[in-house]
């Protein structure tokens, strides 16, 4: 049995907490199905080159400081969820804002903001580092509060944006990762979050959004940290559904060249559109 089958999901009933196998979450639409993938890094500059949607770079302010933010718009008739797309250790990539747009092919309005922005030199973001390792020191780097805050400035335009339904979840991937699961855990409002290879928050108390945590088998700095996350939210009575795909790395959605991280990919992207459609509706 392969582990990446869903272990539990923890979810609050009138009569107490229930662990079962998680049901499939309602098919999506034909106008609104995909059977694509994020592109790999590889392939990320070509799809956004090609992508028939409308994607472009906006500036939000938080607290006086403009945050620089991709923005790729869904093709669909009525209002679209919005998915607030969390970068990783890298700042925002191509990779990351095809990740946008895949998710825009798949029916959300996705906004990816830069943190870095006006944290780097003369005043830039992410582009304005001379290498990864400057933008990696960085991202590190980042306070907690300021990251939440400018989340908050991001979420706030996203959702009074004409186009928006009003519902919003996160998803983040290695450092943005456990950011998503952090600001679920810090803003009961958000209505799921997807944590790619991320750690989670030391306190999961005030934790409303149901989440959905995708990891690597050979990634044991992290998976190591879901079994006792598991059992922290079952005690807590919290919706934490787990995946941990067998010979899988990390960062398996980026590096889809490795034949593992190509398999984890095609499984774990159906189950995050599937699970995010199913709470944003």
């Amino acid at each position: 049995m392969r582990v990446s089958t869903s272990l539990f999901v923890i979810v609050l009933l009138a009569g107490g907490a229930r662990s079962h196998a998680a049901s499939p979450a309602a098919a999506p639409t034909p106008a609104m199905a995909s059977a694509a993938l994020p592109s790999g890094e590889d392939g990320a500059k070509q799809r956004l080159n090609t992508s028939p949607r409308h994607g472009e770079i906006v500036t939000i302010d938080a607290r006086g400081t403009p945050i620089r933010t991709w923005i790729v718009y869904p093709q669909r008739p009525d209002k679209a969820p919005v998915v607030v797309v969390i970068h990783e250790i890298f700042g925002l990539t191509d990779w990351i804002r095809a990740v946008a747009d895949q998710l825009a092919a798949d029916g959300f309005i996705a906004v990816a903001p830069d943190l870095l922005s006006g944290k780097g030199p003369g005043g830039g973001g992410t582009d304005a580092y001379a290498s990864r390792d400057d933008v990696t020191k960085a991202v590190s780097g980042l306070a907690p509060d300021e990251v939440t805050a400018r989340l908050d400035a991001v979420r706030a335009y996203a959702t009074a944006l004409p186009a928006a339904s009003g519902k919003t979840a996160t998803i983040g991937f290695c450092w943005g990762g456990g950011t998503s699961f952090a600001y679920a855990a810090a803003r009961p409002d958000v209505a799921a979050a997807v944590v790619y290879y991320g750690v989670p928050p030391a306190d999961l108390g005030t934790l409303a959004a149901p989440v959905l945590g995708l990891y690597g088998g050979d990634d044991a700095r992290v998976t190591s940290t879901v079994e006792p996350t598991r059992t922290k939210a079952a005690d807590l009575k919290k919706s934490y559904d787990s995946h941990v795909f067998p010979g899988a790395g990390h960062g398996f959605l980026r590096a889809q060249g490795r034949a593992a991280n190509l398999a984890a990919a095609r499984e774990a992207w159906p189950l995050t559109t599937a699970f995010l459609r199913a709470h944003t509706r």
